[in-house]
Parts: C-alpha cells; structure tokens; sequence
C-alpha cells in the first residue's frame, strides 16, 4: 500500500527524482540530502509503513540483508572505516518522516560527528525487573 501524501513513498516510486543508489522491486536506496558524512544513505520501502512496528517481519530482514549489501559496497567504494546503522521510530526517538526508513552512516577519520548516547547505570534487581518484564 502507499500513501499519496508521503514524501518517502513518492521518492521510493520515482515520482519524484533521488539520486538512486540501488533498486529493485521492493526497495530504493537513496542518498540523504542533508548527509551526516559522505555517502550517507536511506533506504526505502516501496510499500507505506510508518515505522518499524508497522514493517512485516519478512520486509524487516529483507532491509538488513540489503544494509549488509550497501555496506560493503560503501567499504569497498569509499573506503569508510566503520558505519552506523540508524532507525529511529516515533517523534521522541527523532523520526521526522513517517514512512519507515534506515539511515545508512559511513564513517571516517575525523569526520566530526558524533553518534550514540550517554551510558546509565541499573542495579542488577533493576535490570532483572526490566527483563521480567519484557520476557513475561
């Protein structure tokens, strides 16, 4: 299904141009217009999701298997020493467009940004409820 209103499915369709980086039925590979470093790339589903849990599980692993392709195209065709993978689902995680997407970051030496979080600290009864938790 795509959604006529969303920037990402009208990119994803070619309906509006992208400099494409890879295609296929199910996919576009593009590269960001605002990059965070050289090379950095989206990759889109054709179909509308608006985030993560709204992704099939099979599309999902369809993405990964794709980000692995990409990244070892980008190590071996700009040298980039290390990548981030980003996802990022629901205003408070930063999602700004609600089509399901993954940012592709290659990194360099010196290249200046800054990606990650600063690291808490849980007592092992708080990491043990939180485990209970999530795993019933």
């Amino acid at each position: 299904m795509k959604d006529t209103n969303c920037i990402f499915c009208k990119i994803a369709n070619g309906e509006i141009p992208s400099k494409t980086l890879y295609e296929d039925d199910n996919f576009r590979v593009i590269l960001d217009l605002g990059p965070a470093t050289k090379g950095h790339a989206l990759i889109l589903p054709k179909e509308h999701y608006a985030n993560l849990h709204e992704l099939p599980e099979e599309t999902a692993g369809e993405v990964m298997k794709l980000a692995k392709r990409m990244a070892d195209r980008m190590k071996e065709r700009l040298g980039c020493e290390g990548l981030n993978l980003v996802q990022n689902n629901g205003d408070l995680a930063g999602q700004t467009v609600f089509h399901f997407h993954m940012h592709m970051i290659p990194r360099y030496q010196a290249d200046g940004q800054k990606i990650g979080w600063r690291p808490g600290e849980l007592t092992e009864e708080e990491l043990e409820e939180i485990k209970n938790t999530i795993v019933g």
